[in-house]
């Protein structure tokens, strides 16, 4: 498996006093509010689970599993809801944590439905992003990393179910996805 990433793009310590610095602006931000967090499954679940563990205000979870890339690595513009939320959000913040927003296309079609829902406030945290690759506008209110455009796996990120339990961030060598 290590012989399949070309290089690391970010060490697992670096990704860790990140989680901290982004959970600590969280918990002041939301501090005596109410804050439903909302993981994009699968991918965002290990950032997820560091990142509610550093935020010191009490908070709900829930996951939403959406899917616009199936076994490819690029993606199709067509978002699927596969897993909706369990918890009404109806009048409270919501933090939606994504792994990496790429073109913006799909997390653009779930603001959009959480807004639909009657959300108080959508912020978006998301550890990697591709601005260079963006097709959606999106506001991002918490940022871990901005990344070039390459097909990274690890710390979550997978491709086609492989890679997530690296505990870094690393490049893909091509042979491993063609």
């Amino acid at each position: 498996m290590l012989n399949d990433v070309k290089k690391v793009l970010v060490s697992e310590e670096v990704i860790a006093k990140k989680v901290t610095e982004l959970a600590n602006r969280i918990t002041k931000d939301f501090t005596g509010e109410k804050l439903v967090v909302v993981g994009i499954l699968k991918g965002a679940n290990v950032f997820v689970a560091d990142l509610i563990r550093k935020i010191n205000i009490p908070i709900s979870l829930d996951f939403m599993a959406i899917s616009s890339y199936g076994s490819s690595t690029e993606s199709s513009g067509v978002a699927k809801i596969l897993k909706d939320l369990d918890e009404d959000i109806e009048g409270k913040n919501v933090l939606v944590v994504e792994d990496i927003i790429d073109t913006g296309t799909t997390l653009s079609y779930l603001t959009d439905y959480l807004k639909s829902r009657g959300a108080k406030s959508i912020s978006i945290c998301t550890l990697l992003d591709k601005p260079e690759r963006r097709k959606a506008h999106i506001d991002v209110s918490y940022k871990g990393f901005d990344i070039p455009d390459e097909f990274v796996v690890g710390y979550g990120i997978d491709f086609d179910e492989k890679y997530r339990n690296l505990p870094f961030v690393g490049v893909l060598k091509e042979e491993a996805y063609q």
